[in-house]
């Protein structure tokens, strides 16, 4: 009888337990989800309000396939432009390490036009993760997206090879507006003069 009755009260536990796992899986926040993501062109707009302040979340991505010397195949990788902290930021996330912050020099190139160079940019302690957040940087990097249809991006580093990947860009302009609308952008670098 007692046993009868302590095999009952574990089968309730067991199950209450179960019902919370099911349901959890449910009840999650938008804020950490996809939920409420557009797709335009190549580029995934979010349009989630952020709970705390009530203001939709300024965020575009785009993703593509990214090699590297030290990886047998290629992996995800995403670009996101977004505001963080009233600031704007490119960030390029990938699925493997792709360096250092000291020893990592990012060149990247829109269509064919002029590339870009031992871009300032830094990547965060993970190594997977470089962001362009430099005013004069990004000033340069935001004025040749629009309009674009491809950005080719490189990063060398001594710890982690190369890195490059490729991301088809249908839709940056719009993806621009909704994921720097709240952010002051830095002005486009002024035009060199030649004598």
């Amino acid at each position: 009888m007692i046993l009868a009755a302590w095999g009952s009260g574990v089968v309730r536990v067991v199950a209450f337990v179960m019902l919370c796992l099911v349901l959890g899986g449910c009840a999650r926040d938008p804020y950490v989800t996809a939920d409420g993501e557009t797709l335009n062109g190549n580029w995934y707009i979010a349009h989630q309000v952020d709970r705390v302040t009530g203001v939709e979340l300024p965020s575009s991505a785009v993703f593509a396939l990214a090699s590297n010397t030290n990886v047998d195949y290629p992996r995800a990788s995403q670009l996101q432009l977004t505001c963080l902290d009233g600031k704007p930021l490119v960030r390029f996330a990938f699925d493997f390490k792709i360096g250092n912050d000291r020893d990592s020099v990012l060149g990247y190139r829109f269509d064919d036009r002029p590339g870009h160079e031992n871009v300032e940019s830094r990547v965060l302690r993970d190594r997977q993760i470089l962001l362009i957040e430099d005013p004069v940087a990004l000033g340069q990097f935001v004025s040749e997206l629009p309009g674009a249809s491809k950005l080719y991006v490189r990063i060398r580093s001594m710890n982690s090879g190369r890195t490059a990947a490729e991301y088809d860009l249908d839709g940056s302009a719009e993806a621009m507006q909704a994921a720097y609308a709240k952010c002051p952008m830095p002005p486009p670098p002024k035009p060199r003069r030649t004598s």
